[in-house]
C-alpha cells in the first residue's frame, strides 16, 4: 500500500499549485482522506480533510477560503488547489488515509504518503 503525493515545488507569493496524491495497491473509496503539513522545527498540522464520499470537506482556519481539497475516485487520487499562497504555508505536505470518520488528528490516520515540499517566497 502506497500514498505517492507529487505537485509541490517553489511559487512566489500570491501564487498557486496542485498537489496530487495518488494511492496504489488498494483502492481507497471507502476511506476519508486528509492533508497534513509540517514546516521546519513545528509539529506537524492538519490542513483538509474529505470524506469517503466527498460531500463532506473540513479546512484549518488558516487555510479556509485558499485551499480546495478534492478527490478523484476512479483514479484513486486526492487533490489539494493552494491559491493565494503565503510564505507561511511553506511546509512539507502530507497525504493520509483513515477508515475512521472526517477529522483532523493526524493520530487517527492509517496510512500516510511521503512528502512532497512546498516553498513559497516573499
Amino acid at each position: 500500500v502506497q500514498l505517492q503525493a507529487s505537485g509541490g515545488g517553489l511559487v512566489q507569493a500570491g501564487g498557486s499549485l496542485r498537489l496530487s496524491c495518488v494511492a496504489s495497491g488498494r483502492t481507497f473509496s471507502s476511506y476519508t482522506r486528509g492533508w497534513f503539513r509540517q514546516a521546519p522545527g513545528k509539529e506537524r498540522e492538519f490542513v483538509a480533510a474529505i470524506s469517503w464520499s466527498g460531500g463532506s470537506t473540513y479546512y484549518a482556519d488558516s487555510v479556509k477560503g485558499r485551499f480546495t481539497i478534492s478527490r478523484d475516485m476512479a483514479k484513486n487520487t486526492l487533490y489539494l488547489q493552494m491559491n493565494n499562497l503565503k510564505p507561511e504555508d511553506t511546509a512539507v505536505y502530507y497525504c493520509a488515509a483513515t477508515s475512521g470518520d472526517i477529522q483532523s488528528r493526524s493520530g487517527a490516520m492509517d496510512y500516510w504518503g511521503k512528502g512532497t515540499q512546498v516553498t513559497v517566497s516573499s
